[in-house]
């Protein structure tokens, strides 16, 4: 049986009869539209800020590809002589042509689209900020004068683009000063090169600045503003450049081109600048709206006069706009299909192949992508025809045999083998994906490597993201308390693996006899904290939890002692320290152990536990070794040892079990994990500090999955070693998480493939060092030790790099690369570093003159037993005069005579003038090329592998294992694959004796590189196992870098925006294509129900003289003229979008009431990128209720928010910009810091920054720590209303008042529009209606929605409602996102007309959360779902009113109402109007059963609490609830109603007296003289339309609404006009937009789709 959910007549109602007769919404619309003429509706976004130039935003584009090439584009600019003007046209041509020049031709298209797209002018914008944040700092003149005097700051309008300062189009930034003019700037050049150090007050620089080339280590930082295409700049740029090339300078430029300065530039650099940019990149629907219930606005409609020119230009615009879009056998396909006789009824059995016989015309077609776009963008005008076609089985025989493996409507979509969401996919990170594989492309092509490889390597996948790192502890050292096997506590227990796939409640434990769980736990048994870890264990085992618990013991003091004598337990092991508690214990639970048993081994340890916590040591601190002594005399007494003081004498003093002791502080040393003790290890798996007190049962149940699927696949028997099985098959010998655990996106990348391929003579003279005898082995890993050897650090790496090479590095290599700080070096300075550069790029025996010298070998034995000199080392570090420094020569001399280097080459190179001088050139060349191609500064650091960029901060510098690591997970991560692919090569263009070891070495190193810096995900899947015969699309391309695999329903949502998206790339860059269709195999719906565009520019976006666009338009044509359709904006996550030109109502658009116009227009806004992130404690989870700001550096508090538990979700409104995230002053920062240097302490940060630079906002993640002994507190302290209700105790109302001073720090401007803020006391003169008054009190605050023309007179009224009753200040809070523009444009003047406040707020729906499609069903979740996030922290408590509601008391009664302590406050429905019991659903069945006695509440009235809403985590629980039963489109049919109804047993609803909400559909009569509001509930009986309900219902609503109109009219008066060619409209409205008559309120029809059940 099929429901007829697509007009939902009845609620639940169900069909009874096997053929259902659709009534198609869009049929016999074409056969009406034969006789009107056709209606046309335009749509636009146009960007918040003015236009950027085009010539800037192409510079940006091509330093997508390095900082070189953006040079490159600028000076080859500034090379060509410009004509004296050009058109737009002829500009952008040439800005294209040296674009594609630069960026090469696999990227050319892309560069062209993305110009065209304006992709980069958000880049643009973020100069802006950076530029008016300069002359904010440096002059007292305003930085932007046009803001009318205005003192409000949001996210925009510290992003204007700023005045020139004092008429000078370029400036220099240079530390506190800044350079205006040619003769100030050679001042301050000369200035430069007669100082040898730079000022303190340095200037910040991003990551995304651009560094002039060689620049990278000058000493003075200059920042140039100014615009590529002035004279000033040309002239500004020779000047730092010359200056920079000298080394004086790091030379940096930000381009912008300053409001005032358009005249002054070059014709190409004004195009595309200052005027309005309208945005491509987004979908836009107009869906066919439900008509169950009727409310029709019967308002006056405005009429006006024709525009004919206007009409013409809509027209003209459309056709143009479809030409390009309707091709060949599409256009005829459209044509034939709108022509046809179109028939109103479609039997359900026609319908259930249509899903099949829409995959048969798409594949028939020669233009198969174009006809599927057709197809599912104007699907309910095709469908008829469509289901007249004949099916062939072929087809629908494929599609079943391939749904075999795909689920039937599944979408999948892969670029190069990757997956890619296709849900969320948009064009921005389409075009990202895209790029970053071309220009991987192009990098490899660089290295020569064939392009039949070079697709064979994009194709590789990149490795899967995984948390299961698993440290192999097995050892002799792990000491464990218990074992299950063997035990006889657990000898009951079953030994049966297979229980563990039974059933079971969640955290239900397996009681199996087998060690499937290892806890092992790494502590310092000095330390108090955690020693008592011994009692969690102890705990545990007594209690028979399934686990098997261990330890390995360390001495911090042992690992010290360790680590200074570089990692040499030999060394180690012959030094006498001072004594040593830990060690102490170590050797005395080693003697229980071995002489008496383990029990008493541990037993001991719970003893010394049980002493310390009664005597009150500090737990951080080592105890006093008497106590352990005298525990275990006291043990050593009580078995009748009476020799314990000379036994203890000789453990304390004796050599018995010191070896031991020291072994296993080493072997914590060797495994990482001496660092981050106290920490425990499950099966291998690490879980630190933060997590190790209550981590054993989280870690077990985390692990139980992994085990199931072992057992179930049979990797696992009973006869099987789990632990073995786990730690031989995946276990690592060591841990450090930069290496084996930093998320993605905190890793770096850089792309080595163009030092290689340019043969940069720091990598040509560079010569590797390997194992000694593998020097002619193939070496697949890199590393690249860019070290400064002034630093004591610096030699220490250095020598642990030997170390890894001497220990026996089978896979690796090293380079080193010196980046010193200091500039001037001398004296032993000099010697150390001329030695190693010497030693280790001495050449090798084909490139010296000497045949003999061949002593690679000895090179690595040479550096290290010099590096191991302490004396020549203590030299090196410190000042030396001439004579130490020949005593160190000759000391270097004699060690290379021992170790059988050629004494000769070597002193010449120390002793010579000439090759000394050599060494400091090529040391200062070597940190241009670190900075240039690694980008570490002067001084810093760094190990990189292949590429990636290990940054080794103080103190925790790699060691030798850490290399050993590196060699382990980057080889089977990322290289392996490529080594397998750069080894299958025929090199023909090589020369045979070039074909080495080191060549192809080099080749992986470069080709990996460029592979690892690309972004994508790990998932793939087979697309190869689908048959593509008979049901799919295939196409290969010949020298295609790109290949698109999909799987597709064509008649899916899904489908619908991927179509679009295909069709653009094939336009564009013609990629290899194969498409599996994959419909749905039994359709009993109309599976679209919508028309649908998707916006993006033509190819030619010029007008007929020359002209550049300001934007792409959405245009649809030929619509059903009698339907009533809404519309809806698909748009990139990141944008928040609200319309802003719109005459006529856009949730009721019905078209045949345009009369005589052709075209209807709306332009909307991005009001927003979205930043977004997740946050969580480290190693744990999210802090829920931690308040964040975002701002700017000279505005610290803009917009704020709190985090959620729910994923750590946190957002805020942010636009293109340098930002700053902090944690909020107050009990965010007394609790937290964020991770990272001196985290959980004074010296922690608490501001992270944040860029927003592209259209696709900001996605960030982050960690916080508790600080030092504030770990057992909370962020929010929950006083949670008890379950029976009962009235909270004065002295916990008094706790909860104090608790409310945390939000008092929270900003009452932040969410845009209107005056914002709580006011308390507030003082307001109000004139209403001829009336004045002062208002005086607490402010009510009231929130409510509305969306379309209707609902805006029914909420004008209900204001006029709230406003007449109470003399209070009133304050409404509206959702922005729904508002049409003119009630935007009225509610500032009805504000001022009736004293009221107003703020307009918003929040864009995440994305992990499930959406919602339809349009009602959204403003319904906005009622409820994101009320802890969507109000500034400020606001404590609001009241939702319906927008079709009248209220006749002063609503200050409600506001001040004691809810009890509850966060939410509702009415219960009423049930005293017996006629409507049939319909109370709530009385039977399962509401029943789930209420259990508590009421069924209506939502149209509630009061939230926020301050209890955010302490008690409602809205995170309301989400939880919401994201488990959305998914059934069965449940939450009223979602704002039933989801707080559901959930009140978590969120408990306080209910209010009955007479605060009365509806007449289902309250009686009786009690509505007691009503204080009215709310015009739907009537599922009798469908009365709203209006006439309205007038009949309530007595007042007829003068409110008169009243409304009136003022309605008067506001607009001035603007809105009775003829077409309305100026206020039409100056917002590009030619291509214009529409027509300007209606206030029409005829539309509005409705609600369901009733407020």
């Amino acid at each position: 049986m099929a429901s007829l959910s697509d007009f939902q007549f009845l609620r639940g109602c169900r069909m009874t009869f096997a053929v259902v007769v659709l009534a198609l919404l869009v049929l016999a619309m074409v056969a009406e539209g034969s006789t009107h003429q056709s209606k046309n509706v335009n749509v636009a976004v146009r960007a918040k800020w003015t236009g950027t130039s085009l010539l800037l935003e192409a510079s940006e584009l091509v330093a997508k590809e390095g900082d070189p090439q953006f040079w490159r584009f600028v000076e080859g600019w500034m090379r060509d002589a410009e004509p004296a003007e050009l058109s737009d046209e002829e500009c952008v041509h040439k800005i294209v042509k040296e674009g594609t020049e630069i960026v090469g031709s696999s990227l050319a298209p892309l560069f062209q689209f993305s110009l065209s797209l304006r992709s980069a002018s958000p880049k643009i914008v973020l100069y802006r900020q950076l530029a008016q944040q300069s002359i904010s700092e440096h002059f007292s003149m305003r930085a932007n004068t046009n803001n009318d005097g205005l003192d409000k700051v949001d996210q925009w309008s510290v992003s204007e683009n700023p005045i020139a300062p004092e008429g000078q189009c370029c400036w220099v930034e240079v530390g506190s000063h800044v350079l205006l003019g040619e003769s100030e700037l050679k001042k301050w050049l000369q200035f430069t090169q007669d100082r040898s150090h730079a000022e303190e007050d340095e200037v910040e620089v991003y990551d995304f600045d651009h560094v002039y080339p060689g620049s990278e280590g000058g000493l003075f930082v200059a920042i140039l503003y100014g615009a590529l295409g002035t004279s000033c700049f040309r002239t500004s740029h020779s000047l730092l450049s010359e200056s920079s090339k000298m080394g004086h300078v790091k030379y940096i430029y930000r381009p912008v081109l300053p409001s005032n300065c358009a005249s002054s530039v070059e014709s190409c650099a004004q195009v595309g600048a200052g005027s309005t940019l309208y945005l491509g990149g987004y979908g836009v629907e107009l869906a066919l709206k439900n008509m169950e219930y009727k409310a029709i606005d019967d308002s006056e409609e405005k009429k006006g006069d024709d525009s004919d020119n206007s009409q013409a230009q809509a027209e003209d615009l459309s056709q143009e706009e479809r030409k390009v879009e309707e091709d060949g056998e599409v256009m005829t396909f459209r044509d034939n299909l709108l022509s046809s006789e179109i028939v109103d009824k479609i039997n359900v059995g026609e319908l259930k192949d249509l899903g099949y016989l829409t995959v048969q015309r798409i594949i028939h077609s020669s233009e198969p992508l174009r006809l599927m776009q057709e197809i599912n963008q104007n699907f309910p005008k095709l469908v008829s025809s469509l289901c007249r076609m004949q099916l062939n089985d072929t087809v629908k025989e494929e599609i079943a045999n391939n749904q075999r493996r795909v689920p039937p409507g599944k979408n999948l979509f892969a670029i190069n083998g990757a997956l890619v969401n296709p849900d969320t996919l948009d064009i921005f990170s389409l075009l990202e994906l895209v790029e970053g594989e071309l220009s991987v492309a192009g990098k490899i092509d660089q290295v020569k490597v064939p392009p039949n490889y070079i697709r064979k390597l994009l194709r590789l996948t990149d490795p899967r993201e995984s948390s299961a790192f698993r440290l192999d502890f097995r050892s002799e050292h792990v000491h464990y308390m218990n074992n299950i096997e063997e035990d006889s506590m657990y000898k009951r227990w079953r030994p049966n693996l297979n229980e563990i796939l039974m059933p079971a409640y969640p955290g239900q434990m397996r009681y199996i006899r087998k060690n499937l769980y290892h806890a092992v736990y790494i502590i310092d048994p000095a330390l108090p904290v955690e020693l008592k870890l011994l009692e969690t264990m102890t705990y545990y085992v007594q209690n028979s939890v399934p686990m098997r618990f261990g330890v390995i013991f360390m001495s911090s003091k042992k690992i010290k002692a360790i680590e200074s004598h570089g990692g040499d337990i030999a060394a180690t092991l012959e030094t006498t320290g001072e004594e040593d508690v830990s060690e102490l214990i170590i050797r005395l639970f080693h003697y229980f152990k071995e002489n008496m048993d383990l029990q008493t081994a541990f037993g001991f340890l719970n003893l010394v536990n049980e002493e310390l916590d009664g005597s009150g040591e500090v737990d951080e601190e080592p105890f006093q070794a008497s106590v352990a002594e005298n525990i275990f005399l006291d043990i050593l007494r009580e078995k009748g040892k009476s020799t314990g003081p000379t036994i203890l004498q000789n453990l304390k003093e004796g050599n018995e079990f010191k070896e031991k002791a020291l072994e296993s502080s080493a072997f914590a040393y060797r495994l990482g994990l001496s660092p981050m003790h106290p920490c425990m290890l499950m099966n291998g798996l690490f879980y630190g500090p933060s997590q190790v007190q209550n981590a054993a049962i989280a870690a077990m149940n985390e692990e139980m999955p992994r085990i199931q699927e072992a057992v179930y696949y049979g990797r696992i028997n009973a006869r099987t070693d789990v632990l073995d099985k786990m730690l031989s098959e995946g276990g690592q010998p060591r841990y450090n998480p930069q290496i084996v655990s930093s998320r993605r996106d905190d890793r770096r990348y850089v792309s080595l493939s163009s030092p290689v391929a340019e043969e940069d003579k720091v990598l040509t003279r560079l010569q590797y060092l390997h194992h000694p005898g593998s020097e002619d082995d193939l070496k697949p890993l890199t590393h690249w030790i860019c070290v400064d050897l002034t630093q004591k650090s610096g030699i220490h790496l250095l020598q642990q790099g030997l170390r890894y090479l001497m220990e026996g590095a089978e896979k690796g290599r090293i380079g080193v690369l010196h980046n010193l700080e200091s500039r001037d070096f001398s004296g032993s300075y000099s010697l150390l570093i001329q030695v190693v550069t010497t030693v280790a790029n001495s050449p090798s025996v084909k490139d010296h003159p000497d045949p003999e010298y061949s002593r690679r070998a000895k090179v690595v034995p040479f550096l290290q037993k010099l590096l191991g000199n302490e004396e020549f080392i203590g030299a090196s570090l410190g000042d030396s005069d001439a004579t130490l420094e020949k005593k160190y020569v000759k000391l270097v001399l004699d060690l290379a005579d021992e170790m059988g280097l050629k004494r000769d080459y070597l002193e010449d190179a120390l002793l010579e003038p000439v090759r000394k001088q050599a060494v400091l050139e090529q040391i200062h060349e070597e940190r241009v090329f670190v900075a240039r191609a690694v980008g570490l500064k002067a001084g810093a650091m760094a190990v990189v592998t292949n590429g990636r960029v290990y940054d080794q901060q103080e103190g925790s510098h790699f060691v030798a294992e850490d290399f050993a690591l590196l060699d382990s997970v980057e080889y089977e991560r990322r290289i392996k694959p490529v080594e397998e692919i750069i080894q299958e090569i025929e090199w023909t263009n090589v020369e045979p004796d070039e074909l080495t070891s080191e060549f192809l070495s080099t080749k992986i190193m470069a080709v990996s590189s460029s592979m690892a810096s690309r972004s994508r995900g790990g998932d793939s899947a087979n697309f190869e196992m689908l048959r593509a015969e008979h049901s799919a699309i295939v196409r290969e391309v010949d020298g295609a870098y790109i290949h698109v695999d999909a799987v597709i329903d064509p008649l899916s949502v899904t489908g619908q925006k991927l179509t679009p998206l295909l069709v653009l790339l094939e336009d564009w860059l013609k990629p290899s294509f194969r498409i599996v269709f994959n419909p749905m195999n039994a359709i009993t719906d109309l599976p679209l129900k919508n028309f649908y565009r998707y916006v993006v520019p033509s190819k030619n976006v010029f007008s007929s003289d020359g002209v550049l666009s300001p934007g792409p338009v959405g245009v649809f044509t030929n619509l059903p003229p009698s339907r009533t359709l809404t519309m809806n904006l698909d748009v990139p996550e990141s944008w928040l979008v609200e319309p802003v030109v719109a005459v006529h109502d856009l949730d009721n658009i019905v078209l045949e009431k345009l009369k005589n116009e052709r075209t209807m227009s709306a332009v909307y806004e991005l009001e927003a990128l979205v930043a977004t992130g997740h946050c969580y404690e480290k190693d744990g989870d999210p802090p829920r209720g931690l308040q964040l700001l975002l701002g700017t550096k000279l505005h610290s508090h803009l917009v704020d928010t709190i985090v959620m538990a729910n994923l750590g979700y946190w957002q805020m409104k942010a636009a293109p910009g340098v930002w700053t995230l902090q944690l909020a002053p107050g009990r965010s920062t007394e609790l937290y810091t964020l991770e990272g240097p001196g985290e959980g302490t004074d010296a922690g940060l608490i501001t992270k920054r944040v860029v927003v630079q592209d259209l696709k906002g900001k996605l960030v993640r982050f960690e916080v720590v508790k600080r030092h002994g504030k770990e057992d507190q909370q962020m929010l302290e929950v006083n949670d209303a008890e379950e029976d209700f009962e009235e909270i105790s004065p002295r916990r109302q008094e706790k909860k008042k104090e608790g409310k001073g945390f939000l008092k720090w929270a900003s009452d401007f932040l969410v845009g529009g209107g005056h914002s803020g709580e006011n308390r006391n507030v003082l307001n003169s109000v004139a209403g209606g001829g009336q004045s008054q002062l208002r005086r009190g607490e402010t009510i605050n009231i929130f409510s929605i509305a969306s379309g023309h209707l609902y805006e007179r029914f909420l004008k009224i209900m204001m006029l409602s709230v406003i007449k009753n109470t003399n209070r200040p009133v304050k409404f809070w509206f959702i922005k996102n729904y508002l049409s523009p003119q009630f935007k444009d009225v509610i500032p003047h009805m504000a001022k007309e009736y004293g009221f406040e107003y703020d307009l707020v918003t929040y864009k729906w995440p994305t992990w959360l499930h959406k919602q499609t339809e349009k009602q069903r959204i403003i319904w979740a906005y009622k409820i779902l994101f009320l802890d996030v969507i109000f500034p922290l400020s606001l404590k408590k609001v009241i939702f009113v319906d927008a079709d509601q009248i209220v006749r008391t002063d609503m200050g009664e409600l506001y001040d109402m004691d809810i009890k302590g509850r966060p939410l406050a509702y009415t219960p429905f009423c049930d005293n109007n017996r006629e409507m019991d049939g319909y109370r659903f709530w009385n039977q069945g399962f509401w029943k059963d789930h209420l259990r006695g508590r009421p069924y509440h209506i939502s149209a009235l509630y009061v939230v609490d926020l301050v209890k809403f955010r302490q008690s985590a409602a809205g995170d629980n309301l989400r939880v609830f919401y994201e488990s039963l959305s998914k059934d489109p069965n449940s939450l049919s009223n979602l704002d109603q039933d989801l707080p109804n559901y959930a009140q047993h978590t969120v408990p609803i306080f209910s209010l007296p009955q007479q605060w909400l009365w509806c007449e559909s289902w309250c009686g009569n009786g009690t509505k003289a007691q009503a204080k509001t009215i709310d015009l509930c739907n009537n599922p009986q009798t469908k009365e339309p709203k209006l006439e309900g309205a007038r009949r219902i309530v007595a007042e609503w007829p003068a409110l609404d008169e009243e409304a109109r009136q003022l309605t009219a008067r506001i607009l008066g001035g603007k809105v006009t009775q003829h077409v060619s309305d100026q206020h409209i039409k100056k917002q409205v590009p030619q291509s937009l214009d529409s027509g008559v300007v209606e206030e309120e029409s005829n539309f029809v509005d409705l609600e789709s369901k009733s407020e059940l």
